[in-house]
């Protein structure tokens, strides 16, 4: 169960509009390596991970991404509010959006290409998908260098550092649990009988 608190985790403020840089955005709002594509993975994850601490691990890390998916969707739309429908025609990828979308938020990449559940993987194997929960995090603290090597706004440089901070912290977080996986692993092969 989850508990909606009516604030973001980290303010995402703008100093001015920027609709071109807003699109570059989508790639954490619904690109392969996106908060979304984090969050359902990890909460797809949860249901055949065999240790109550890797659950909830998955569990508060994936609910902790849908709330990073709604600062990215944030910073997109303030990006792009009040921007006229000509000028976002001129931008390319802006135009592209507000013809299919108008200002609504819709998950695809910064490409324009759809968010897809082939996204994400659950193997139903924990250590398979921790090492895939760990590599994602070091994709998303990538891309959100890349987005900061091209931003020129200190409040959205200050938004995504946070974010990219935030994917480092994951990345530990899982690390860890992987050491416990495997503890109960050990532990589990330990009480086997053995045969004769």
């Amino acid at each position: 169960m989850w508990i909606y608190k009516k604030m973001l985790e980290y303010p995402a403020d703008v100093e001015r509009v920027d609709p071109l840089y807003a699109s570059y955005l989508f790639a954490q709002f619904g690109g392969p390596d996106s908060e979304l594509s984090a969050g359902l993975r990890y909460l797809s994850q949860a249901w055949t991970m065999p240790i109550p601490e890797g659950k909830a691990t998955l569990i508060s890390i994936g609910t902790e991404e849908l709330a990073h998916w709604e600062i990215i969707g944030t910073l997109i739309y303030k990006l792009t509010k009040g921007v006229p429908a000509t000028e976002l025609a001129k931008l390319g990828a802006p135009g592209a959006h507000y013809v299919q979308h108008d200002r609504a938020l819709y998950p695809h990449d910064a490409s324009g290409v759809p968010w897809t559940a082939a996204y994400i993987q659950s193997i139903g194997d924990p250590v398979a998908d921790l090492h895939e929960d760990m590599a994602a995090e070091e994709k998303a603290r990538a891309t959100y260098e890349h987005l900061i090597d091209m931003a020129r706004d200190a409040k959205v440089i200050a938004t995504l550092s946070f974010l990219r901070e935030r994917e480092i912290v994951h990345f530990q977080r899982f690390g860890e649990t992987l050491d416990l996986l495997y503890e109960y692993i050990d532990k589990s092969a330990q009480k086997e009988p053995v045969e004769k």
